[in-house]
């Protein structure tokens, strides 16, 4: 048996796993700051960009998460996610390389297969290595990765897109010569391989809490048969967030957009503009949201994390309208910043319930699932909802504001709706883990 790891040490952990997760976004995201040059290059529309940067990434991200759990829940999960990041941090540098909109969408394919590895095996990690009064904080450290990721992607994305500017011509060894966009793939793929030998090398795997060698192999139809029995729980939980996710990842990939389109900011500004505005107001929104989370549970309100949930939906919507109706980039920064600030709060505290509700020997399989349903739903649609409505609803590019603003508040009411139905369902369930 493993000795018990210091606190310090699992800390650690959790800052490596949240390194991991920035990188992660950072390859994800950079497509947001991208939309102009790939669109150029390409001749093609904003909702066949969407596809690129949303259903590319999130289709088979969402095929291989439950396949990849499985060995998650069975196997090692230090190794699966060191693999996986390998695979990512080349599939992104890959897009560099890309010479159409075909093999664009293929390269971000293969980012979304090795991006699969991540959240299931690094929630489960995390669940085994904290306890429960704790959890929800270690969950927010972890997703800090999201909105540092997210920031940097635009940050980074905007002084590359400046310097490039500045160049006649981009001429790499062997490859010869590129576009701005692609050397920005290059240059934010390559450094993840550092990362994917750090979790091989430092991290070592926690003991399974309530893991026997009966329940090692727990048959698939199994895990089918618990989720359907408490499909209540389950389904409202799911689908309650990842509708609400729709506009969260609207908001983040069509974010430096809207201040390029209605503010006529360069890409530099508008990607420092919004970069700033993730790292601030978004990591704020997800510490608080563990914090409050834990303080809740910690005071007997099992649904603590829940109730969190809904607050931020209630807080996010009218800020996300009113990006719709601003007139000046000053407002739309204040709006913009409360908007990102309520959405980051589901970022860890999400998944956090799914554990919760779910036993050990299961839960990467069920967060599989949930982030199955979250990316196909939220990252695979959202930001192509966005893309058709200004395409076809208002006409006109510069309706991206108002895009968002509609999208916002048709979803989010129906998302809130959802999660707030399922509440006792939910309740139900944490009594059983709890009690088992």
């Amino acid at each position: 048996m493993n000795s018990k790891p210091s606190t310090a040490y699992t800390w650690y952990v959790v800052f490596v796993l949240l390194i991991a997760q920035l990188f992660s976004f950072l390859d994800r995201m950079i497509m947001g700051l991208l939309v102009g040059p790939i669109r150029e290059s390409f001749e093609i529309t904003d909702t066949q960009y969407s596809l690129l940067a949303g259903l590319a990434f999130s289709l088979f991200y969402a095929a291989m998460g439950l396949p990849l759990a499985r060995i998650a829940d069975l196997g090692n999960r230090r190794n699966l996610i060191s693999v996986g990041i390998a695979v990512w941090s080349f599939m992104t540098a890959l897009c560099g390389l890309a010479q159409g909109y075909w093999t664009l969408f293929a390269a971000r394919v293969g980012v979304g297969v090795g991006e699969a590895t991540l959240g299931p095996a690094a929630y489960s990690m995390i669940t085994d290595y904290f306890p429960k009064s704790v959890l929800a904080r270690a969950l927010s450290v972890y997703m800090l990765g999201v909105t540092l990721g997210s920031g940097l992607a635009y940050m980074l994305g905007g002084a590359i897109v400046g310097y490039v500017s500045t160049m006649d011509e981009i001429i790499l060894p062997l490859i010869g010569e590129i576009e701005g966009w692609q050397l920005t793939f290059f240059i934010v793929g390559i450094p993840g391989l550092i990362v994917s030998v750090l979790v091989a090398t430092t991290v070592r795997e926690p003991e399974r809490k309530g893991a026997t060698a009966h329940n090692k192999n727990l048959p698939l139809i199994e895990v089918i048969g618990y989720i359907s029995a408490r499909k209540g729980a389950y389904a409202g939980h799911i689908f309650g967030v990842s509708i609400f996710i729709m506009v969260v990842y609207a908001l983040n990939l069509w974010g430096p957009t809207y201040f390029i389109r209605l503010f006529d900011y360069s890409p530099q500004e508008a990607g420092w503009t919004f970069g700033l505005i993730m790292i601030g107001a978004g990591s704020a929104g997800l510490l608080l949201a563990g914090t409050l989370a834990d303080r809740l549970v910690g005071s007997g309100i099992q649904d603590g994390y829940i109730k969190v949930i809904l607050f931020s939906m209630v807080g996010m919507t009218p800020c996300a309208i009113a990006l719709g109706f601003v007139e000046s980039d000053t407002h739309a920064m204040v709006f913009l910043s409360v908007a990102i600030f309520f959405s980051a709060f589901q970022g860890g505290i999400s998944g956090g319930a799914i554990q919760l509700m779910t036993p050990n020997r299961m839960r990467g399989q069920v967060m599989a699932l949930y982030l199955l349903v979250a990316n196909l739903i939220g990252l695979g649609l959202g930001p192509t909802v966005i893309a058709l409505t200004t395409d076809y609803v208002f006409g006109y590019d510069a309706a991206i504001g108002k895009s968002i603003a509609l999208c916002a508040a048709v979803l989010c009411p129906i998302a809130a709706f959802i999660l707030w139905r399922s509440l006792s369902s939910i309740n139900i369930l944490l009594d059983e883990q709890a009690a088992a």
